[in-house]
């Protein structure tokens, strides 16, 4: 029986053109019963995804980069269980059409999205599904990463330039985290004091916290940038705090991320590990990104990570018999 699915596609999305996007619906279409929508501006993916999720559709495909996707596993989840919801939504498929394809690429998609397209029907035909883990950044849900502080500032920095006509781009984000960092951020008064919902000491003094729920953090062009590099879809949410953005510190963190598999080794950050929660006050408000999009400011923030929280048809990673 053909599978009932919606296909979302954000025709503002990076690397797809309306062509491209025509092709790829044609061969969805072949095998699958589907129905196209295109979303017309910010959380209409997540309206979508939502009322598929209540009309018993088999499977929701995003075709867009990872705000897209974000959006569409929110609108799958809003009215899930908390506890382990995956088997109660419909399963995530996925068409890479952004710049950094975070998600897919973790998930062993290519990132050519003709070639991803090849590899989402095979996986569909072979009824081949992973259960991953998701984190939660109050009720908001992410995929890989929630951030609160500058990264979380660049990203709004790199959206408003995206509005004015720039092509995102690594050298775009290079250029805007940079300057974020040495120019537009706070780097003498630490806001933020995290604290373990499993209990312990409240750990103060960061400028910035990065929440991991799989690695890398994010890719530059081919190149993964590894933050937490042990994080990943079975276990818990991982956390890295910056007690300092002092230039040299910062470059020199920066340049292990992005060359060292390990991440930054700095004594000044504070890493914790494959933990159920975190909790992180600031005595201002700070910007806060889930998936590579800002979503406004808070002064609290609960993380949570949630286990079994969504299937994908993706291709599974190695040694998983699935």
């Amino acid at each position: 029986m053909r599978k009932r699915s919606l296909l979302v596609v954000n025709p503002s999305a990076t690397t797809t053109t309306s062509r491209t996007r025509d092709v790829l619906i044609a061969a969805l279409s072949r095998d699958l019963d589907v129905a196209v929508v295109t979303t017309e501006g910010r959380g209409h993916a997540t309206e979508l995804a939502r009322k598929a999720a209540a009309d018993g559709v088999d499977v929701v495909i995003a075709l867009g980069g990872d705000g897209t996707i974000n959006e569409v596993v929110n609108g799958l989840l809003a009215d899930a269980p908390t506890e382990r919801p995956a088997a109660s939504v419909p399963a995530l498929g996925i068409v890479p059409g952004g710049s950094a394809n975070v998600l897919a690429r973790t998930l062993g998609l290519p990132r050519d999205p003709v070639e991803a397209t090849g590899a989402l029907l095979a996986a569909l035909r072979d009824d081949t599904v992973r259960v991953i883990g998701l984190g939660r950044l109050d009720e908001r849900w992410f995929t890989f990463s929630a951030g609160m502080g500058v990264d979380a500032e660049v990203v709004q920095l790199v959206e408003a330039r995206r509005v004015a006509g720039a092509r995102s781009s690594p050298a775009l984000w290079v250029r805007t985290a940079t300057r974020g960092i040495l120019f537009g951020t706070d780097r003498r008064k630490p806001s933020m004091t995290v604290r373990e919902l499993e209990g312990g000491d409240a750990v103060a003094g960061l400028f910035l916290v990065i929440v991991s729920n799989t690695a890398p953090w994010t890719y530059l062009g081919r190149r993964a940038v590894n933050l937490s590099p042990a994080a990943s879809f079975d276990t818990g949410l991982d956390l890295v705090g910056f007690r300092t953005l002092r230039t040299v510190p910062t470059l020199l963190a920066a340049g292990q991320m992005i060359w060292s598999a390990g991440g930054p080794t700095s004594r000044r950050a504070l890493r914790l590990a494959d933990r159920s929660g975190f909790e992180v006050t600031a005595s201002r408000p700070v910007a806060c990104q889930v998936d590579g999009d800002y979503v406004g400011t808070l002064d609290h923030a609960v993380f949570r990570s949630v286990p079994a929280a969504l299937r994908v048809h993706a291709v599974p990673p190695a040694g998983d018999p699935m």
